[in-house]
This record gives C-alpha cells, sequence and structure tokens, in this order.
C-alpha cells in the first residue's frame, strides 16, 4: 500500500514539474492564413504558441501547409532563418506547396542558407549549422527511427541547438513507443530511456515488449498531449469531416502458384524467412509477370516492390516503367520521383523505404504491392496514393504466392491491430486535446505487439 502511494505520488510531482511547460515556449501567431482549414488553423496556433512539439496527423490532412505557416511565423518573430527538413523528393514538393500558398520558401542543397524558409532532405543536414536557424521543422518525423544510431543522434542534437522545433509525422502507428520516445527527446522532453522507466513495465521475456504501467496509463497520455496532438480526421479536435473523407479502397487479391514439392501433393507454408526468401526468388517471374498483367495500360501506376532483382525484372517487362533504386544517385532519384509527379513518368517502379515517406501522389489512383512482415511499409505505400485530396477510388493489386499466404495473413492481422490502437490513442488523448470529458475511464489496456 504504502509502495503504491509512493508511486502514485512521485507521478504527481512529476507532472507538476512539467506542467510549466503548459505556460508554452513559443509566442503568439503573427501570421494565420485564411487557407487553412478550421482545425488546421487550430494546431497550428497550438503549436505556435507551444514553440517545440509534435503534430502526429494522418495523411493528407495538410501538414506541409501548417508547417509552412508555422515556418513563416517564426521567422517574423525572430528574423532569422527557419530550416524544414523533408524525406528525399519531397524538400521539392515543399517548395511547390509554398508557391502554392504564397509562403515564400527556398531550396538548399549545400549548406547555403537563405533569408526566410529553408528546405533540405534529411540527407543533406550535415551541411547546415543549427547556429544559423531560429527553428527547424522535422517533416516525416517518423522516419527518424529508420536511420541508423549515429544519423538520428546527430539530427537530434541540431534539433535541440535550435529555440523553436516542430516535428509532423503521418504514423500508422502512434503506440510504436519507441518513436514516441524519439520524438520526445528530439522535441527535448524527456529521453526515450526515462519515458520507459517512468511510465511502462517490461515483462521480462522481450526488450521490445513493454506495457504502460497500470497507474500510469492516464498520466502517459496526458503528458504526451503536453507536447503532441493525434488526430485521424477532423473530427478527432471536434471539427467538421465534411471535406476529409476518403473515397473506396480496393484490395485486389492475386495469388500465384508455387512450385510442386519434391515429395507430397501441396505445396508446404513456408514459414521462417529463409523459407521465405527461397520462395520470393522461385516465383520471382510469375509475380512480376502478374504485376505487368494487371496494371492499367492508360493510367499512372507506383509498382511497389522489396528486392533489387524484382525492381529491375518489372522495370525491363513493363513497358515504359521507370524504377527508383537505392543504386541510383541521389540527384537521379530525386528527378524520377518529380518527373512521376509531373506525368513525364507513367509507371513508377520502387521500394517502398525509399519512396514510402511523404510523397503526395494523388494524381494516381493504381498501385501493386508484394506483401511483406513491415505492416508500417504497406500501410505509407497504400497512403501515398490514398490519402484525404484524392478524388478516385484507389485500386491496390496484393500478388503473392501460394506458399507466402501466411505473410499476407500476418500484414492484415497488423492492419487491424494498428487501426484499433490507432483508435485508442486518440480516444486516450481526447479529453487532454480538446479539454472535453470522455465517457469514463479507459477501458481497454495499451500495449505494444510483440512485432514491434
Amino acid at each position: 500500500m504504502g509502495s503504491n502511494s509512493s508511486n502514485n505520488q512521485a507521478y504527481q510531482d512529476f507532472l507538476a514539474s512539467k506542467r510549466g511547460q503548459e505556460q508554452l515556449h513559443g509566442f503568439s501567431p503573427n501570421f494565420m492564413p485564411d487557407f487553412l482549414f478550421d482545425f488546421q488553423s487550430h494546431l497550428t496556433d497550438w503549436v505556435i504558441r507551444k514553440g517545440r512539439a509534435a503534430l502526429f496527423e494522418d495523411c493528407g490532412l495538410g501538414k506541409t501547409p501548417q508547417q509552412l505557416v508555422w515556418a513563416e511565423n517564426v521567422v517574423r518573430k525572430t528574423n532569422k532563418p527557419v530550416l524544414i527538413l523533408t524525406p528525399l523528393a519531397v524538400s521539392a514538393q515543399t517548395i511547390r506547396e509554398g508557391e502554392k500558398f504564397g509562403i515564400e520558401c527556398k531550396r538548399s542543397q549545400t549548406g547555403k542558407v537563405w533569408k526566410g524558409i529553408n528546405v533540405t532532405n534529411y540527407e543533406r543536414l550535415h551541411y547546415f549549422d543549427a547556429k544559423d536557424f531560429a527553428g527547424v521543422v522535422a517533416d516525416e518525423s517518423s522516419i527518424l527511427k529508420n536511420y541508423d544510431g549515429k544519423m538520428r543522434r546527430y539530427i537530434t542534437d541540431f534539433l535541440h541547438q535550435v529555440d523553436y522545433c516542430l516535428l509532423c509525422s503521418a504514423t500508422p502507428a502512434p503506440n510504436d513507443y519507441m518513436e514516441l520516445g524519439t520524438s520526445s527527446e528530439a522535441l527535448g522532453e524527456m529521453n526515450y530511456s526515462r519515458m520507459l522507466g517512468m511510465f511502462f513495465v517490461n515483462d521480462g521475456k522481450t526488450t521490445q515488449k513493454w506495457s504502460l504501467k497500470g497507474h500510469a496509463k492516464k498520466r502517459f497520455w496526458q503528458w504526451m498531449s503536453g507536447w503532441a496532438r493525434a488526430i485521424r480526421k477532423p473530427s478527432d479536435l471536434g471539427f467538421d469531416d465534411e471535406k476529409f473523407n476518403l473515397p473506396e479502397l480496393k484490395m485486389e487479391q492475386h495469388l500465384i502458384p508455387s512450385l510442386p514439392p519434391k515429395f507430397g501433393f501441396l505445396p508446404l507454408e513456408a514459414k521462417t524467412l529463409n523459407e521465405q526468401r527461397a520462395e520470393r526468388k522461385q516465383t520471382l517471374q510469375p509475380r512480376c509477370e502478374k504485376v505487368a498483367e494487371v496494371i492499367p495500360e492508360d493510367e499512372s501506376c507506383v509498382v511497389w516492390c522489396h528486392l533489387n532483382m524484382e525492381g529491375d525484372l518489372l522495370e525491363k517487362i513493363i513497358p515504359g516503367a521507370v524504377q527508383v533504386a537505392g543504386k541510383d544517385p541521389m540527384e537521379q532519384k530525386e528527378e524520377r520521383l518529380i518527373a512521376f509527379v509531373d506525368g513525364k513518368v507513367r509507371v513508377l517502379v520502387t521500394k517502398p523505404k525509399i519512396a514510402g515517406f511523404g510523397q503526395n501522389w494523388q494524381h494516381c489512383a493504381n498501385m501493386t504491392f508484394f506483401p511483406s512482415h513491415s505492416y508500417e511499409q504497406f500501410y505509407q505505400a497504400v497512403r501515398r496514393c490514398w490519402r484525404f485530396g484524392q478524388t478516385r477510388p484507389v485500386t491496390c493489386n496484393i500478388i503473392t504466392s501460394e506458399r507466402e499466404s501466411s505473410v499476407l495473413a500476418n500484414m492484415q492481422r497488423k492492419e487491424r491491430q494498428v487501426a484499433h490502437m490507432f483508435e485508442g490513442i486518440v480516444r486516450e488523448m481526447t479529453e487532454f486535446q480538446t479539454g472535453k470529458k470522455t465517457n469514463g475511464e479507459p477501458t481497454e489496456e495499451m500495449e505494444i505487439p510483440a512485432w514491434l
């Protein structure tokens, strides 16, 4: 009894010490244009006043205009430049958005600092000096966890050296506590290890399975709401969803026969990673041929792959296809991705880890995908086209072999689990984000799934 009482008091003391941050580190907005939707103005106003904050918004909710307005406010307030960091090729897209909304920003690839808003890729951050900037925007900040430790530490240290910082992410799995810890650490709120020790308990069997301590659940979401906002749609903040309803997503599945087994009559399920890799190589030709068969002949299409041999074969057998591969120079990757947006390339062949973050491809409503164990890659790939602002139904053709049917089933299971947990997180944070009371205490325990 005494132990629980002391734990509760410790958390009360911790939260009391953090409430000072709700006095905000930012300033009153000096520029709030009318092109922002009501919920966007609400969020932008909050992050400007907060000074250092994160926006976890679903794809297509307009994070780019929000971060441009945030950056313009910081420039006007401090009379110093702001740097926007983006994934590959998204910097050019951000410049276009700036032109569209009348907010001047310039791209820099060599470290030259322009007056006002500067835009560059994460890969070029080493050309810049943090002391030259009043603020930094980390666009698609969930990408931070994909970098190695050294690069992630470099980015985090850079963000710590500026007065104002904004993280923007369309993560499909805000229940990924590693990502939340990375974001908190980048903002200077609390480092990842301390966050785990403060709010979570490990099951002792694996370092990846963490669950919220029973007495810490509500306090964790209250703490997170002090530096972040998480929404799937405007109504999560009490606004109208009328202009943010997604069109239909058509998921078409195609099963490719596997090679006959040496023994028996039916192909055995490929259970291990080695067996699954071997199966992908054995079915390479028929899987790629099925892709070439199902894609439309006169419309834009994205062909997602995972292996180099898949990308090379797909580029060869699909007329007019252009591949963006890992081996390509950075400049060539950007040129080809921009050419696809401009309609100069009809069929784009690439990997989710190359172009799965930040791209806005509402001009395209067709794609193909080979299943993998990474639901995040699948989600991000699909949401390049199926996002708010898309006006047509989107078709995703999923091609897999008989022996890899378990991989598809596992990906679909993760999809259901992530959707359930995202709803839970928004529910948990609603009271703290909007000031509106929820219906009683949370009834479900939020746990990170073992596959993370």
